[in-house]
């Protein structure tokens, strides 16, 4: 297998960039940035160079959910990017709402970007479950409430939609994993669990790396 590695930051990945490099596994890293812009550059761009057969976007989030606990790991089936769209009138309207996309317009299925490799989806079990990708983290009540209620987010990140979107319409096959780390809305810092959240995550992405 030959796989890419993608996440935002260098610190969430780093023991699974120590394993690639001890076990000389046949893998390239990609610190993609922060932010749907700069993962939708640089991973783009990555792809165009090189073909792979899984790429793996790890990568800490906030929860909505908090039946999971702080540190769990789970694979986003879905995403959405959450604030792509018009508030007016008190009530927020997507592209779809608008009319400005078709629900099975492709790369979307029934509204969402999903990941459709059943392949990539069983190379662990962990909880498969729906994520919003936002441009801005998400710390007021009512716009939790709206993620929860029209999207049935349970994780959130910054990047995540970036992965479903290019990687679908270059039909390379994708992975996203992520960890729990904190609450949505929860800016008490000292209350997140971020060290075991990343230990969690790399365990996680080290047992793909080793098709374990």
């Amino acid at each position: 297998m030959n796989y890419l590695l993608v996440a935002a930051t260098p610190f969430e990945i780093a023991p699974a960039v120590d394993f690639i490099k001890q076990k000389k596994i046949k893998a390239d890293v990609l610190i993609a940035g922060i932010g749907i812009l700069a993962t939708a550059y640089h991973l783009t761009r990555k792809l165009a160079e090189k073909k792979y057969d899984l790429v793996i976007q790890a990568g800490i989030a906030g929860c909505f959910d908090k039946d999971f606990q702080l540190g769990d790991v789970v694979i986003v089936k879905d995403e959405i990017v959450g604030d792509l769209g018009v508030k007016e009138h008190k009530e927020y309207k997507d592209l779809f709402d608008m009319n400005f996309l078709k629900p099975n317009e492709f790369p979307y299925s029934s509204k969402v970007l999903k990941n459709k490799n059943k392949e990539a989806l069983k190379l662990l079990k962990l909880p498969k479950v729906s994520g919003v990708t936002v441009n801005q983290i998400t710390t007021a009540k009512p716009v939790i409430d709206l993620y929860v209620r029209k999207y049935n987010a349970v994780v959130e990140s910054m990047e995540g939609a970036a992965l479903h979107y290019i990687c679908s319409l270059e039909k390379t096959p994708f992975l996203q994993l992520r960890s729990i780390s904190n609450y949505v809305g929860e800016r008490n810092k000292s209350k997140w669990k971020i060290k075991e959240a990343i230990e969690n995550l790399n365990e996680q992405v080290m047992k793909v790396l080793s098709n374990e």
